[in-house]
């Protein structure tokens, strides 16, 4: 099938693009299309923020491409952007299925059926039950009997909004494979609306502490599930060989939660003189002084703490090189 995943237009005009500049790459379409194109599936990337793309350029992409699915992406502050392009979308093609993902409409996903413009949420992580809906629709059409063989789906049929029930986590990250990058516009993306070129990486998924103003835990579960450091160190390799970057910046909430995950993954670094610096999360409880100075040591320019760390880390030696 010939499948387009979108970010919706509009996004620009939020208050992180316009006033940080920053451009990040949508990682989770670019997971689910390296999946899809695993399984032979033709998938074209539209992110519509970084490309500058109005609502008319956007239904020219989609008309362009010819797709049979549309899967947009819906964060909470972005859910009406990703309404309205579902609505772009059924104007041009009303039998197209169009597909939903993304944390609000997991939690809501009467909400985005109830538009008219959505046919089909995909509820929590993304990769086997978007691989799985693929296929049977191309098997079956929009078939809501077997639609209702799957997992981790929302639907509306005759007798309502249908539910199967929850798929479970992905256990082994390292089975995915990389994000499917060479269909993201690569060089578009920046901090601060500077010309510094950011390679995105995701080394875990999963959280704890299940904080109330947070989806982190709700959408990826409260267990921590981590990609191996090696696989994470050949993707960063892949970055700095192929698309010539050398600023990593970690998507994870905390990367810090294993101290023994980050020393093997600066050993790594250091065993491939991979010269790259690199920002990520942390908290103040699970930091120290050895952690502090192997994150240093190993390229660490940035550390975003979720609480204050000013009094934890009064009179830390960093060399020089405070890190907030």
């Amino acid at each position: 099938m010939r499948v387009l995943l979108a970010v919706p237009p509009g996004v620009e005009e939020l208050e992180i693009y316009k006033i940080a500049g920053v451009r990040s790459p949508p990682l989770g379409l670019a997971s689910i299309a390296a999946v899809l194109e695993e399984r032979g599936h033709d998938v074209k990337i539209v992110d519509s923020p970084t490309l500058n793309l109005s609502p008319s350029s956007f239904v020219s992409e989609v008309k362009s491409w010819k797709p049979d699915l549309i899967g947009i992406t819906g964060l909470t502050p972005t859910i009406y952007r990703a309404y309205k392009a579902a609505e772009y979308v059924k104007m041009v093609y009303p039998d197209i299925p169009v597909v939903m993902g993304g944390p609000h409409v997991t939690a809501l996903p009467e909400e985005a059926l109830s538009t008219g413009y959505v046919d089909i949420v995909v509820m929590g992580e993304g990769e086997l039950t978007m691989a799985e809906l693929v296929d049977t629709l191309e098997r079956n059409g929009l078939d809501l009997e077997a639609l209702k063989e799957l997992k981790g789906l929302a639907f509306k049929g005759r007798e309502g909004v249908s539910v199967t029930p929850p798929r479970e986590f992905i256990t082994d990250l390292d089975s995915l494979p990389n994000p499917a990058r060479h269909l993201l516009p690569m060089s578009g993306y920046t901090f601060l609306d500077k010309p510094i070129r950011v390679f995105h990486v995701m080394a875990g998924r999963g959280c704890p502490y299940g904080c109330i103003y947070c989806t982190t835990s709700y959408f990826w579960g409260r267990k921590v599930r981590l990609r191996s450091p090696e696989r994470v160190v050949e993707e960063i390799e892949e970055g700095v060989y192929k698309y010539k970057v050398r600023n990593v910046a970690f998507a994870d909430d905390e990367l810090t939660i294993s101290k023994r995950w980050v020393k093997r993954f600066i050993e790594l670094l250091k065993e491939r003189k991979l010269d790259i610096t690199f920002t990520c999360g942390s908290r103040v409880d699970h930091v120290n002084r050895e952690l502090l100075r192997d994150l240093k040591e190993g390229g660490c320019t940035c550390l975003l703490y979720t609480s204050d760390a000013a009094d934890e880390l009064d009179g830390v030696d960093l060399g020089g090189r405070r890190i907030i």
